[in-house]
């Protein structure tokens, strides 16, 4: 087991508090002391120039899918010289009729080196073990899916 923890700051640095009518910019620290500005996506008022939620949730999945694919990989004998991901979120409504993020769509790119290279049968099991073991992909509801 373990735990990860961020730091989320939000003030409304003397201006307006009423609804639709306050900046919803925050700061978000990571453990390593990075930061992070957030906002909601200007379709909901927000900033673009920060990371909305629905984004940060996408880079969750993305980045663990990916860390789990390398490993996986590796495991299985394989180099990878360079792994990309154009990743996109879909933000409607879910089945109880909910705002919700109904659908990840990853659609990794990764460059294989070496004599051992995956067929294309072999190289969406390789994505399938990976998402069966991605820990974020585990922990929500969203339907993934991979565009290969």
């Amino acid at each position: 087991m373990s735990e990860h923890r961020i730091a989320l700051h939000w003030s409304r640095n003397g201006g307006p508090f009423e609804r639709g009518n306050y900046s919803p910019d925050h700061l978000i620290r990571y453990a390593g002391g990075q930061t992070l500005q957030g906002s909601p996506s200007s379709a909901f008022g927000g900033n673009d120039a920060h990371a909305d939620p629905e984004q940060l949730l996408l880079s969750s999945l993305s980045a663990c899918h990916m860390l789990t694919f390398l490993a996986v990989a590796a495991n299985r004998g394989y180099v990878i010289d360079s792994y990309n991901d154009d990743a996109m979120a879909v933000l409607d409504k879910n089945a109880e009729g909910r705002i919700a993020v109904i659908k990840a769509i990853l659609a990794p790119k990764v460059v294989f080196s070496g004599d051992k290279k995956p067929d294309a049968d072999e190289y969406a099991k390789l994505h399938e073990r990976a998402h069966v073991g991605c820990f974020i992909a585990n922990s929500i509801k969203t339907a993934v899916e991979f565009r290969l």
